[in-house]
């Protein structure tokens, strides 16, 4: 290891649901980058499976994970229900806190965390859809001026507040006030993969999908997912953003040079292990034109995209405890679900619904 190199980060992890293991798997990818020091599970067996599979030290509560451990935060990966409890104690403990989305279920349960951070508890909230290879990429694009003013942001790749924080980002509305309107529409589609797998048959389910239109004034994001969307074979991740410029359309990106010259570019995948290509399975990295607009930083990790941007949010996470910048805040989380819950209420109403400033703004 050379002074260049960074120093392994250990930390915990609470909580044993399909969404932890992504922290762990990522930390047997990197081990000079990351060590998970322990995870608490309120079961035996779950516990022992985990020991077992990832030789990772396992405890029931938070309690005895710090009196074995000294991480230098933790993850809480827990149910929505039950993720401001577990936030309040580790502040409590005085470990920083990494906690995985929504921070809690609605807005009663997430004022109450807003004020640990005021009295000096380091949180952050580990939101990786703008981190991911892509959308980073076409996000560093967005806020390099080629588009120019930005007035518009259409997201069908993620659901709820995952959708609304692209928006957010991809626009720069900050913490504004914002118009919205939502409808829900239902339709036939075949089932792709799930969590257990391929599909064994032919299955006809009902995709659920919502369509929002966010007016910020000046400035329009517009919403469209169903949840069966994800691992769909047939259902694409789209990407609109425009400016006054130019715009990117998913890969495609177009702008003007000058008013009389437009240039058009595509951001390509720089992916190993391809073909005759010997060098192992990894991204490097993604191009636009004669640039690079994403840097693989953890090459040559064999990691998904977005295991790649969950690994972005732990070295972020590091580097914040260290007194570096925040990354995606408690606040950013709040503003965020706050934005999705009344979405939901908008399809649930019919009606127009507009947000308020609530006290987590800056």
């Amino acid at each position: 290891m050379t002074a260049a190199d960074p120093v392994r980060t250990d930390f915990a992890v609470i909580g044993s649901g399909w969404r932890s293991l992504f922290f762990l798997r990522i930390a047997r990818e990197l081990p000079e980058r990351f060590r998970v020091v322990g995870l608490v599970t309120r079961s035996d067996a779950t516990g022992a499976n985990i020991e077992s599979a990832w030789g990772v030290p396992t405890y029931r509560t938070i309690d005895q994970l710090l009196n074995h451990t000294m991480p230098k935060f933790a993850v809480v990966s827990v149910p929505r229900t039950v993720a401001p409890e577990t936030i309040t104690r580790l502040a409590g403990h005085g470990v920083p806190v990494l906690t995985e989305t929504p921070p809690g279920p609605d807005v009663e349960s997430m004022l109450p965390l807003h004020q640990l951070v005021a009295d000096g508890a380091l949180i952050q909230v580990a939101e990786q859809y703008h981190l991911s290879p892509l959308l980073a990429a076409q996000l560093a694009i967005a806020r390099s001026g080629k588009l120019g003013e930005i007035s518009q942001a259409t997201v069908a790749q993620c659901h709820d507040y995952h959708g609304v924080s692209l928006i957010r980002r991809a626009l720069g509305v900050g913490f504004s006030d914002v118009r919205i309107s939502a409808s829900a529409f239902e339709s036939p589609l075949v089932q792709g993969p799930d969590r257990t797998g391929d599909p064994t048959r032919e299955t006809r389910v009902t995709s659920h999908q919502i369509t929002a239109r966010l007016d910020f004034g000046g400035q329009l994001g517009v919403y469209d997912f169903a949840n069966e969307h994800y691992r769909s074979w047939i259902r694409a991740n789209r990407l609109l953003i425009r400016g006054d410029r130019g715009e990117i359309n998913n890969h495609e990106v177009s702008y003007l040079q000058d008013f009389r010259t437009p240039i058009f570019s595509t951001i390509s995948r720089v992916d190993t292990g391809v073909g005759g290509n010997l060098e192992g399975k990894f991204l490097r990295g993604l191009i636009c034109g004669d640039e690079w607009v994403y840097r693989n930083q953890f090459m040559p990790a064999r990691l998904m995209d977005d295991e790649l941007a969950i690994a972005e949010c732990l070295a972020r996470m590091s580097d914040h405890v260290d007194g570096g910048p925040e990354f995606y805040s408690l606040a950013e989380a709040s503003q965020d679900h706050y934005l999705q819950l009344l979405m939901r209420q908008a399809v649930a109403t019919g009606e127009v619904v507009t947000s308020s400033r609530q006290p987590w703004a800056p």
